[in-house]
């Protein structure tokens, strides 16, 4: 049973924007100004957006070449070559994705539950707490929601493609409108002086800006990702040679402006100090909210916190939705156990591989949403963006590039300035060497399945030689 093509130009472009938003800007905004140490900030937002935007062409150029269920598996498979390297790459992507997706999930659900925690200040209390591998599990009145959260989301997907196109909508407005409500009651309330109080020498190009801008270009990077999430539903997709361009760089144009605007006018109401504190305070735990109190009171905090956590809802929906469908194209591929290519008879959905992610992403609720951010970051840059611009510039795609699909313009350019956009945030992390490390062993673990997965392929055991003539 195949796919059923049901999502909508307007619906795709919606699917990123929600992905793209969730929770991250509203509580990754303390941290990229910490990072940056002052209004300077601003300088991540746009720098991510221009990276995002070079690596969005990248995307749209082969989401069109290959509409696909799957996205990058399906990219890598083809670029690499179906019977060589690009079998072992497609494997070991929807093999990292495993961890990496309930990673990206988890930091939704989490989010959610940090910003509903404002009306339970006692929510985060530990109620068990040890560390795994130097990483810190706590179980608390979050963990809790959290894992709520991705039930919720879970149960909402489990219907058609056609239907979840229409909750999309809805969805997506919720989050624009969300942005727009707090961009409007900032800059009706804006302190032009407050906004742009750069601190002595903010850019000056020394070691320490650098440093700041690469962890600030970290943390703009997360927020910006999602905009090549209808590529993962690319066989689900109308239209896909109009759609996935358009839906890709629209979205990435629509939250930049929003990010950019929102950035402006919050720093226009709490000082940049307030928000570089160090100390976990109320101010940098709930940014938004802090800053619609002061402008309108406790009623108008409440009503952002709760927009806030649909809005981290809508990204977790959209990102289980996106990724399930990569073990899937793997699966059908014959390039992952076959149980994660069934399609519900009903739905039509790839439910086995929906169950699964949303089930591992349950038990990474239990993370904090720091490590959470920077492990997944580096994950997936190395074993997905790096890997897939590198294809693009190969000669097998530039001879087919000519034949069919969206062509970016001043090609090879935007792939070469996304290539080292990511590799100057990997190189600039501090602790760079140790996150290596981690996808390290992902990467060893992952050859060896894949090894004894290959040569179990090529000497079949003599039952199942049986069975086969069976």
């Amino acid at each position: 049973m195949e796919l059923q093509r049901g999502l909508s130009t307007g619906s795709a472009l919606g699917l990123n924007v929600i992905d793209m938003v969730g929770v991250g800007p509203f509580v990754t905004l303390p941290l990229i100004v910490g990072a940056m140490g002052g209004p300077q900030a601003m300088l991540g937002w746009l720098l991510g957006a221009f990276l995002s935007l070079c690596d969005g062409l990248i995307w749209s150029e082969l989401g069109t070449a290959y509409p696909e269920a799957g996205g990058s598996y399906a990219y890598l498979k083809n670029l690499y070559g179906p019977k060589k390297m690009g079998r072992a790459f497609s494997f070991l992507y929807a093999w990292q994705l495993l961890f990496s997706a309930p990673l990206s999930i988890a930091s939704g659900c989490i989010g959610f539950s940090l910003y509903l925690s404002y009306f339970f200040p006692h929510a985060g209390v530990p109620l068990f707490s040890t560390h795994f591998f130097a990483v810190p599990i706590i179980l608390s009145g979050q963990t809790l929601m959290a894992m709520g959260a991705c039930l919720v989301a879970l149960a909402v997907l489990y219907r058609s493609i056609v239907q979840i196109d229409k909750i999309v909508r809805w969805l997506s407005f919720v989050v624009v409108a969300t942005l727009v409500f707090i961009i409007v009651a900032g800059l009706m309330n804006f302190n032009a002086h407050m906004a742009f109080d750069f601190p002595a020498g903010a850019f000056h190009l020394n070691h320490a800006f650098f440093l700041g801008l690469g962890a600030g270009m970290l943390i703009s990077a997360y927020d910006y990702w999602g905009y090549y999430n209808v590529c993962f539903v690319g066989g689900e997709v109308q239209n896909p040679e109009r759609t996935i361009p358009r839906a890709v760089l629209g979205a990435i144009t629509i939250v930049a402006t929003l990010y950019l605007l929102m950035n402006i006018s919050v720093l226009g109401v709490i000082p940049w100090k307030e928000l570089a504190a160090e100390a976990d305070t109320h101010t940098r735990m709930y940014t938004m909210a802090t800053f619609m109190e002061r402008l309108y009171g406790h009623g108008a905090a409440a009503v952002v916190v709760i927009l806030i956590s649909a809005a981290a809802l809508s990204s977790v929906f959209a990102l289980l939705l996106g990724y399930s469908r990569i073990p899937f194209a793997a699966a059908k591929d014959g390039n992952f156990p076959a149980v994660f290519g069934r399609v519900h008879r009903k739905h039509r959905i790839p439910h086995v591989a929906l169950l699964t992610l949303g089930g591992v992403t349950l038990v990474c609720c239990v993370f904090q949403l720091q490590a959470v951010i920077t492990t997944l970051v580096v994950i997936r840059i190395l074993f997905q963006f790096l890997l897939q611009g590198t294809a693009v510039l190969l000669p097998k795609h530039r001879r087919e590039r000519k034949l069919r699909g969206f062509r970016m313009p001043l090609y090879p350019l935007p792939v070469i300035l996304a290539l080292s956009g990511f590799v100057f945030i990997l190189l600039s992390r501090p602790n760079f060497l140790k996150e290596m490390r981690t996808a390290g062993v992902i990467l060893i673990a992952g050859a060896a399945v894949y090894c004894v997965r290959f040569f179990r392929s090529r000497n079949p055991s003599p039952i199942s030689s049986i069975n086969d003539s069976e």
